[in-house]
């Protein structure tokens, strides 16, 4: 039978003086955890929205969280293989502009 696994990504948001930090941490099953840190800040010129920055504080720590996380996959399979691992550049289809 095949196993669900559940790990969780809790997303802290603050802000300040016009400038938004997003704080991203990754929890998995086993305790092992990866934090990351995202920041937006209001262009003076700019109405003031706080969701905008919200969003992009937060999608700057995810995309952080998912750098990070693709390093340590790296570094596992080099450690299972004995040598440094390349983490395979994503295809065309699985990157956004």
């Amino acid at each position: 039978m095949d196993e669900t696994k559940r790990w969780t990504v809790q997303i802290v948001i603050d802000e300040h003086d016009g400038s938004t930090r997003a704080v991203a941490q990754l929890h998995t099953r086993d305790g092992a955890s990866l934090r990351s840190t995202g920041r937006a800040r209001l262009n003076p010129t700019d109405r003031d929205v706080p969701e905008i920055g919200d969003e992009l504080a937060v999608a700057r720590a995810l995309s952080e969280l998912s750098h990070m996380l693709l390093d340590a996959t790296a570094d596992d399979i080099a450690a299972i293989a004995g040598r440094r691992s390349e983490t395979p550049s994503p295809t065309p289809s699985e990157t956004r502009t």
